[in-house]
């Protein structure tokens, strides 16, 4: 079964009804009083409740890299090693 999805503001609210068969649960960031609110505040309700970001926005993908720097760190000065994979936070 698929997680719920969390759209933040730079996506349609009504990508919410389109997307609830094969993700059902799924929430808009105004749906749940995060409209206005930092990427932080967004990032920390989702990875609480359970959601899966969607976003245009850039900034996550720099929030998650920075999430997992450490385990990057210790893959690249690591010699033996040849795959990294990295899972939510």
């Amino acid at each position: 079964m698929a997680g719920s999805l969390l759209l933040d503001e730079n996506l349609s609210p009504r990508l919410t009804s389109a997307l609830s068969g094969p993700y059902p649960g799924s929430m808009h960031v105004r749906d749940v009083q995060l409209k206005g609110q930092s990427d932080r505040q967004i990032w920390d309700f989702a990875a609480g409740n359970g959601y899966t970001i969607v976003t245009k926005d850039d900034d996550f993908r720099g929030m998650s890299l920075f999430a997992h720097a450490p385990a990057i760190e210790a893959f690249i000065s690591e010699p033996i090693t040849s795959l990294l994979t990295l899972r939510k936070p």
